[in-house]
């Protein structure tokens, strides 16, 4: 004859709660950049989606609500200075990144941002992954990718 379990009863039954991943969007005009980007922060652990255009970006935020955008600033259609701009007044707290390669046009775009009260960080483009990985962890607070490479 089988004996009974013993009663779990009143016993703290310790459980791991899940991480959430991060959220990623990636808005560039040239789609190998904005999936090659999504892939670098996916491999990394990041939740990353991306998007190829201005307006694709904001309907694409709009749905998602990242953690973080990482947007081209010029682009055809809506440009990423725009993008930021629309996203800011309806999500107050978000977090974007805007990259150029362009770097007159988009200090020109960006001193006007900041004449309506809009202020963005930004990086030039080009950029080596790691700097662009410790820029993100930096501003969605996780360690930086200079740190976890060293663990």
């Amino acid at each position: 004859m089988s004996q009974p379990a013993p009663s779990d009863k009143g016993k703290v039954v310790p459980f791991a709660i899940p991480e959430k991943k991060l959220q990623v969007l990636v808005v560039d005009d040239e789609k190998s950049i904005a999936d090659t980007l999504a892939l670098i922060l996916r491999a990394k652990g990041y939740r990353a989606a991306s998007a190829y255009d201005g307006a694709a970006g904001l309907a694409l935020y709009r749905r998602m609500v990242p953690d973080l955008v990482i947007s081209d600033v010029v682009m055809p259609q809506m440009n990423g200075v725009d993008m930021a701009i629309a996203i800011r007044r309806e999500f107050l707290r978000s977090r974007i990144l805007l990259f150029s390669g362009q770097q007159t046009v988009t200090e020109e775009m960006l001193e006007q941002s900041r004449s309506i009260g809009f202020d963005f960080e930004f990086i030039p483009k080009p950029i080596h992954p790691v700097e662009l990985l410790d820029k993100v962890a930096e501003l969605i607070g996780t360690p930086p990718q200079s740190e976890r490479q060293a663990s």
